[in-house]
């Protein structure tokens, strides 16, 4: 059976799956590796398109009947996540009167974003908008947001085209550098408020392949994992080509963000706080109520 993986081409992701890609995983199963951005492979979901695939937790409110979420495969920001940032802070109200840079509007961060509006800011759902079944459905608490390719977001900033915008991946990294200042670590003030790392990406698998295929390319996902934890620098090594510019050090330090012991199983706290999460994203209007059902 050929399995379509879909993953992001960053050096986590890569990673992650170097154990499948490069390394010792075996499997009767043909792996092909789909890279494409997150937001890509979140309407891909909604489709279907892919056997497995990583996908946003905000996604995933939509797939869960056609998709099995797995215990390993999970990003998490434990104390730290996707940022508001700008060339100056910016106070409460500033923020609900400026456009901001979102990278995708399935994408977890922006659901975070949507949270930290609701609960900090006091900002609200449209009055008369019910709860979305699908995401052209959906209408969201941020009052003013311009969906921007992640890795143009940083950029488009500088340029003075955007007083604001929600960063993800490496640029977390990097912001500072770019002389850009923090508002908000939306990771942070996640934790500061439920005590809980905040759920980002999750792997799933397609349902509709059986409990023997599923439990199969579960198996291979997590020994891919084991693998690269294993063999860190090796799988580092591969990595590296996805960093998009990033030195050894920072990739490095990028990678055990996002893959670590959790990723390998996310436990009940990481379902706890996917649960959570959803629960409050629904709570606001914002995505469906979803059951959460967990495949090991």
């Amino acid at each position: 059976m050929k399995i379509r993986l879909g993953h992001s081409p960053d050096s986590d992701d890569a990673f992650m799956f170097w154990g499948l890609a490069k390394g010792p995983v075996k499997s009767d199963f043909e792996f092909e590796h789909i890279l494409r951005d997150i937001q890509t492979l979140n309407e891909w979901a909604m489709e279907g398109r892919l056997e497995s695939s990583a996908v946003s937790v905000h996604t995933f409110a939509y797939v869960a009947d056609r998709y099995a979420l797995l215990r390993h495969g999970g990003s998490f920001g434990d104390d730290y996540g996707p940022m508001i940032v700008g060339p100056r802070q910016l106070s409460p109200e500033e923020l609900l009167e400026t456009t901001i840079a979102v990278p995708g509007l399935l994408t977890s961060a922006f659901l975070a974003l949507n949270l930290y509006f609701a609960e900090t800011l006091g900002a609200k759902v449209p009055v008369g908008v019910g709860v979305p079944s699908r995401p052209t459905e959906a209408r969201f608490v941020v009052p003013k947001f311009e969906v921007v390719p992640f890795d143009e977001i940083i950029p488009a900033i500088r340029e003075g085209r955007f007083a604001a915008g929600l960063i993800i991946h490496e640029g977390q990294l990097t912001y500072a550098k770019e002389g850009l200042e923090l508002t908000e670590d939306l990771g942070r003030w996640w934790k500061g408020r439920t005590g809980l790392p905040l759920p980002l990406g999750v792997n799933v698998v397609r349902k509709d392949l059986g409990a023997e295929a599923v439990r199969e390319i579960s198996r291979c996902m997590r020994e891919s994992i084991t693998a690269g934890l294993t063999h860190r620098t090796e799988a580092l090594e591969y990595a590296l080509q996805f960093a998009r510019g990033m030195d050894s050090a920072t990739s490095d330090e990028f990678v055990g963000m996002y893959v670590n012991e959790r990723t390998l199983d996310m436990g009940e706290e990481g379902v706890r706080a996917i649960r959570l999460f959803l629960e409050k994203g629904a709570s606001i209007g914002v995505v469906p109520a979803t059951p959460i059902e967990v495949v090991d």
